[in-house]
């Protein structure tokens, strides 16, 4: 489902990384979140690609969907 994304327990302590990296995706959706572009991203991490860097989002957006919990229980 998600070709350019790996989870090894033996990388990043199992963590969902851009395949053939140590880049957690979390890593990834932080950045932009924060305000990074992706140019910004790419020319940080020279070894992804574009496609990498949409697919973390899809990721997050599958998880997010298939997770439910109350905004409060997470901001308190």
């Amino acid at each position: 489902m998600f070709s350019r994304i790996s989870i090894d327990p033996n990388v990043c302590h199992g963590q969902a990384c851009i395949k053939g990296t140590r880049i957690p995706v979390h890593q990834i959706v932080q950045m932009l979140a924060n305000g990074d572009t992706v140019d910004e991203l790419l020319e940080s991490y020279p070894t992804i690609k574009k496609d990498d860097i949409m697919e973390c989002l899809r990721y997050a957006s599958y998880l997010a969907e298939e997770q439910i919990a109350p905004i409060e229980l997470l901001a308190g």
